[in-house]
């Protein structure tokens, strides 16, 4: 039998979903029930019948999907793949930051723990985070942890952002000269760049986009080709869907080492063996989750 097989049986065997990170491995993609982004993924989970979820992504995905399903075993194939973005904020850091600036409200990028989340007023995806930010009423607002994406929504927003000091290593990688090396070679390819990036990066595209506003958008556009400035995994997707149209990395080394950790075969120990639980403390998960509560009831963005 080959792995394929094996996690066919095994998932109707365990009544169990396969979720992947659009920046998942392309076969880890390919096997799985739902491919998305990670708050996107954790809804899934919620509507699905399934009694145990296996999430391919890194740890604050994980626990967000047991935030949401907390009567559901949630399955992390591979429990070092840890976020680096989310390990730069903590919730000590976070509540001394807060005192620091006691008239703000705290938006946190669903890129963080749930004990981070739990801390928050309010979290916020890519796509929304402006959105987000215009609903509350604070004027002050502390945007924890990604410093690029605070400063992509002070830029669209009256309100004055406190940005913490995080970043994602892999976005950060993308420069200006990656974009313009890439304009070169394909001058008439779209530049579409996550909000994740280096705001001189953001500078230089055609739209800044989060991975399911990128996938939507190269699918309805017009524009047969487009430069990428993301993690490479939304490659994948975006060909096998759009087979017509060509797409270009906007650097070969966006690649994030963490989320490319899960493999078929770390995928079928967690399902015969029930590895790894992930689990939050009910305090932390109830006041987690009004964060996202408040997050759906103010809008997903577009």
């Amino acid at each position: 039998m080959d792995q394929l097989e094996k996690i066919q049986q095994l998932k109707k065997k365990r009544n169990a979903i396969i979720l992947a990170h659009n920046y998942q491995r392309a076969d880890v993609q390919d096997v799985a029930d739902f491919v998305g982004d990670s708050f996107g993924l954790s809804q899934k989970a919620v509507a699905s019948g399934a009694a145990v979820i296996v999430f391919c992504g890194v740890d604050f995905m994980a626990e967000s999907a047991a935030v949401l399903n907390p009567d559901k075993i949630v399955l992390m194939p591979e429990l070092s793949a840890q976020c680096p973005m989310a390990a730069m904020i903590t919730p000590e850091a976070l509540k001394l930051e807060k005192q620091k600036h006691p008239g703000a409200a705290v938006v946190c990028y669903v890129n963080t723990s749930a004990a981070v989340k739990a801390e928050s007023d309010i979290c916020c995806t890519s796509a929304n985070a402006v959105k987000v930010v215009n609903s509350l009423d604070e004027q002050e607002i502390i945007f924890v942890p990604d410093r690029n994406l605070a400063l992509y929504v002070a830029a669209n927003t009256k309100k004055k952002i406190i940005p913490w000091g995080g970043y994602c290593p892999t976005h950060h990688l993308i420069l200006p000269g990656d974009i313009l090396l890439e304009k070169e070679e394909h001058p008439d390819a779209q530049v579409l760049v996550h909000p994740e990036c280096r705001p001189d990066v953001v500078a230089l595209a055609d739209k800044v986009l989060s991975t399911a506003g990128m996938l939507k958008y190269a699918t309805q556009s017009d524009a047969r080709e487009f430069i990428i400035g993301t993690e490479l995994g939304l490659l994948h997707r975006l060909r096998k869907e759009n087979p017509q149209k060509k797409f270009y990395p906007a650097t070969a080394y966006a690649v994030c080492p963490n989320m490319k950790m899960n493999t078929l075969g770390s995928i079928i120990r967690a399902l015969e063996k029930n590895e790894h639980v992930i689990k939050v403390p009910e305090n932390i998960r109830k006041k987690a989750k009004q964060a996202l509560d408040r997050m759906l009831e103010a809008g997903r963005g577009d």
